[in-house]
């Protein structure tokens, strides 16, 4: 018997071992015509193995690329397209750099304190103090993005002083809300069981089905 772990590795094992037997054959053939007969027919049996390939766009082109790799591009035929290199196929993506910076309050993100960066070069005072009041809007708002239980105003008012070095200063009573910008709806973030609103739609706590029953 034969197992696959003793045969040749699949190059392309979406096709199965028939489609790699007969790609083989066709490198074997010593004749160009009937090889290249022989992978046109390979290629019709690889579409109806593999209908959705027709939803994509150039699909044969990119067949014969597979034909190409299962041969390990050794198939020399007459086809409409060229033979891809396999230099390019193998070839691996750059290696994206990833960003690094020193983010002292990770839930929050590198863009708030970006915001805070650009409210310390305001020169008005009373329009940075507008622009603060409103990143520390966007801190509460990330902030339970990521823990659902209460903060209090006095938490992300602290930490937006401690982010801006303390050059951004509220007093500790003020009070933080969150606006829907689409609604206009302004709501406390301290109430329990507030509504919150995010991109304009209302999510309510979870009603217990049983105390909730409708009555006919």
């Amino acid at each position: 018997m034969e197992y696959n772990t003793q045969l040749n590795k699949l190059m392309i094992p979406e096709y199965g071992r028939n489609v790699q037997r007969m790609a083989e054959l066709a490198v074997e053939e010593p004749n160009r015509e009937k090889r290249t007969k022989m992978a046109s027919a390979i290629i019709e049996i690889m579409t109806i193995l593999n209908p959705h390939q027709k939803e994509a766009e150039d699909f044969r082109h990119k067949l014969w690329d597979h034909l190409h790799i299962m041969t390990d591009y050794k198939l020399d035929v007459d086809s409409s397209y060229a033979a891809p290199s396999r230099e390019i196929v193998e070839s691996k993506p750059r290696r994206v750099a990833y960003p690094k910076g020193n983010i002292r309050y990770m839930h929050y993100g590198s863009a708030v304190e970006k915001f805070i960066r650009k409210a310390l070069e305001m020169g008005d005072d009373e329009k940075r103090m507008v622009y603060a009041e409103a990143i520390a809007n966007l801190m509460k708002k990330d902030y339970l993005a990521w823990n659902r239980d209460a903060v209090s105003d006095e938490t992300i008012l602290a930490h937006l002083e401690k982010m801006s070095e303390g050059k951004i200063r509220f007093d500790m009573n003020k009070r933080l809300h969150f606006i829907d910008f689409r609604t206009r709806n302004v709501t406390n973030g301290n109430v329990q069981g507030h509504v919150q609103q995010f991109g304009g739609q209302k999510k309510f706590p979870a009603k217990n089905n049983r105390n909730h029953r409708r009555k006919y």
